[in-house]
């Protein structure tokens, strides 16, 4: 058995990373939890209770929450939990504060916009002196944070770092298992939240059950080829943190992209929809980069690159499922 990590930090303070930190303390780890929002780090040291972005959920005490990097930088291991959006800007402001050797595990889902980097991208660029781990797979933070069962995926292609990463947050209901394919794991969790849109458009339209069972597989599809063609494995494209993850996150409105989307296809603005929410959808962040990737991997993903052009406005929803439908007839394997 391996050794845990004793005192964990999660950086981010959002549904996720308060998820986590609730794992850590179920596990008996002494947590610090960052957040920038004072009404947060209150909230949470006060009243044992994430106001902002996990309302609701009686949190362990053992949880103390800092608005200072200084004290995450003293942990055993990093969580680092930013949206994909922001990690570069957190490593970097972080990167003054670390010890030498003190591992950092991603636990955000996305490809960063401009530089189409994947998250352990960008840990490479900021701290290239840093073993790359990632945590992704299916999970709904409120029952994560409930103790709910949850299993998911831990990538690193230092195995002896995922077996203590393990043994530092695993329970009975949060079941790491340990995997060494950084590209598939990443690429699961990024293109599922696109194709989460998609099948949120399709609940907000009323366009049925084999709709969105279709767009599920059809975009399993294009999350494995994009995965292949960068490097990714099959058998982990078809594991929790791609199929798993895929699955749970379009079937429900729990998700904040599938929820984005239906917002979307019951024809609301999206500027109206984004002024309502604290939380990031991921994917609506992350559907330029992925298309991006498409293109420069000559990869066809004909439902990423639709969502890409909803979310930026330059086609109305209505012509994108009509250019969807009118697409050619051909071999599923294709």
């Amino acid at each position: 058995m391996s050794q845990p990590y004793e005192n964990v930090a999660v950086l981010g303070a959002g549904a996720w990373g308060t998820a986590l930190a609730q794992v850590a303390a179920a596990a008996k780890r002494a947590v610090t939890l960052w957040a920038r929002e004072a009404e947060v780090v209150d909230g949470v040291n006060q009243a044992q209770e994430n106001p902002l972005f996990l309302p609701g959920v009686r949190l362990n005490p053992v949880i103390r929450a800092t608005d200072e990097l200084e004290e995450v930088a003293s942990a055993d291991l990093i969580l680092a939990v930013p949206p994909a959006q922001h990690m570069r800007a957190t490593l970097k402001a972080l990167r003054p504060h670390l010890r030498t050797g003190t591992p950092i595990v991603l636990c955000a889902k996305g490809v960063e916009r401009g530089t189409l980097a994947l998250m352990t991208d960008v840990l490479q660029e900021e701290l290239p002196d840093r073993t790359p781990a990632v945590l992704s797979g299916p999970g709904f933070a409120k029952d994560v944070a409930r103790g709910l069962p949850t299993a998911t995926t831990i990538a690193s292609p230092d195995q002896e770092l995922a077996q203590r990463i393990v043994a530092t947050i695993g329970l009975p209901t949060f079941r790491p298992y340990v995997a060494d394919d950084l590209v598939g794991a990443e690429i699961g969790g990024a293109v599922k939240n696109v194709i989460a849109i998609a099948c949120g458009v399709a609940e907000g339209r009323k366009l049925g059950d084999g709709a969105r069972a279709a767009l599920i597989t059809r975009g399993f599809a294009e999350l494995t080829r994009l995965g292949l063609a960068m490097g990714g494995k099959a058998e982990t494209l078809s594991g929790l943190c791609g199929l798993g993850d895929l699955v749970l996150t379009c079937a429900s409105l729990t998700s904040r992209n599938t929820s984005l989307g239906a917002a979307l296809g019951e024809g609301r603005k999206l500027a109206d929809i984004l002024a309502e929410r604290r939380s990031v959808a991921e994917g609506m962040e992350s559907a330029p980069a992925v298309a991006a990737l498409a293109e420069r991997h000559n990869v066809e993903m004909p439902i990423s690159t639709a969502v890409d052009a909803i979310v930026a406005e330059r086609i109305s929803i209505d012509d994108a499922i009509t250019q969807l439908l009118a697409r050619p007839f051909k071999a599923e394997g294709v």
